[in-house]
């Protein structure tokens, strides 16, 4: 025999040889493995029940500062809202106790400025038509009676 018939012998014979091995490989039936979820019902509602926690305190805690702010322990009452109307998007007119006196205060973004002081009312009409802080409409309609009484007086 030649040489290169006897190495193409060979060679056809250790090529079949050489990819035995790979052929058998991929004829093999591939299983999938079982798909697990990551997700479960405990887990879930875990973090369903954390999340609300975490809320719930949140939420508690803003309550707690409102309720026990250190602006209105520090002040003792001492100053109080009576009312207040808005005279356009920024500006307001308030009324405001403070001991004995009554300050009405224009109120602008940047400022606040005394428009007028009064003594607190003892009783009779005045004070009968006064608001305490049930809304502003009240307020609205005393200021408007005020203000017509001082231009006639």
């Amino acid at each position: 025999m030649s040489p290169i018939k006897e190495a193409v012998a060979r060679f056809s014979v250790g090529l079949p040889v050489f990819f035995l091995p790979f052929t058998v490989l991929a004829a093999q039936p591939v299983v999938p493995a079982p798909v697990v979820s990551p997700v479960s019902l405990g887990g879930m509602l875990q973090v369903l029940l954390g999340l609300g926690l975490v809320l719930a305190a949140v939420a508690g805690s803003a309550w707690l500062l409102r309720r026990f702010s250190p602006g209105q322990i520090g002040a003792g009452g001492a100053v109080k809202v009576i009312g207040g109307v808005a005279l356009g998007p920024k500006e307001r007119l308030v009324l405001v106790e403070i001991g004995e006196t009554w300050l009405v205060l224009g109120v602008a973004p940047g400022q606040v400025n005394a428009l007028h002081t009064l003594a607190k009312p003892e009783g009779g009409a005045f004070a009968a038509e006064v608001p305490s802080g049930k809304g502003e409409h009240n307020f609205s309609a005393w200021l408007k009676q005020a203000m017509q009484g001082r231009k006639l007086g």
